[in-house]
């Protein structure tokens, strides 16, 4: 039953990606406003799909920023970048240069104005990535990056890279760290009902030296994913899907 619900929320997916990028790739000819709103309208539809065909809803816990900081999340599953970029108000995410050379998807995240980064690149890099988050934290938006820079399964080791850091040194604004446990039930191809939780915990504070940070980051997040991972395995087991 959960394989059929999986196929059936894929053929979904699909539908309503080409009926919304393919169908409405003229907006992009239209101010940058335009295109985040049919962005966001294609997560609704994604989570729509998810909730009433795969079976799987999602709750937020704890205030979601509005303006002017950093977002640091964890990152299991491409769920966390499509429900995240609903939820924040007008957020400029930071990922991977080569996703904006995707044929429909990588022309609408250009135009919503992401910030690419070379994950190869050096101090030039870094400083480019640093100087477009500060002109979007200047236009009034929120900065979201994945401190990990990749998605990781659930219970691995983390991973946190300096870019977080960087950023936070420089901006100068607090970090609001995010948890969540959506690769218990994103797992690939496969979507296992039940509920995700993500949860915007407490700020860190601007000012903080950097190891102090990366402490404070890495401890917050980790504690709360552990958390929202217990919690998910429950609900899974008592569907007999663990």
């Amino acid at each position: 039953m959960v394989f059929v619900r999986s196929l059936l929320f894929f053929i979904w997916f699909i539908a309503a990606s080409v009926l919304l990028m393919g169908g409405f790739v003229w907006v992009l000819l239209l101010p940058r406003p335009f295109t985040v709103q049919l962005s966001k309208m294609w997560s609704r539809f994604l989570l729509f799909g998810l909730k009433y065909i795969a079976g799987l809803d999602y709750e937020v816990r704890g205030p979601i920023p509005h303006g002017g900081v950093l977002v640091a999340s964890k990152h299991m599953s491409m769920w966390d970048t499509v429900t995240l970029y609903l939820l924040l108000e007008d957020a400029s995410t930071v990922l991977k240069r080569e996703l904006q050379r995707i044929p429909f998807y990588g022309w609408y995240i250009w135009k919503a104005g992401v910030i690419p980064i070379d994950r190869d690149g050096k101090a030039s890099a870094m400083r480019k990535m640093i100087a477009e988050a500060r002109a979007m934290l200047n236009a009034g938006r929120d900065i979201l990056i994945f401190p990990e820079g990749t998605r990781k399964k659930p219970y691995a080791a983390p991973d946190y890279k300096p870019g977080v850091a960087g950023l936070y040194a420089q901006l100068g604004v607090p970090c609001i760290p995010v948890a969540l446990d959506s690769g218990l039930f994103w797992t690939g191809f496969i979507k296992k009902p039940g509920k995700i939780v993500v949860e915007f915990l407490p700020p860190i504070p601007a000012g903080l030296k950097r190891a102090e940070f990366m402490a404070a980051l890495e401890e917050r997040i980790e504690t709360g994913t552990m958390k929202l991972l217990a919690e998910g395995r429950q609900i899974l087991a008592s569907k007999g899907l663990s």
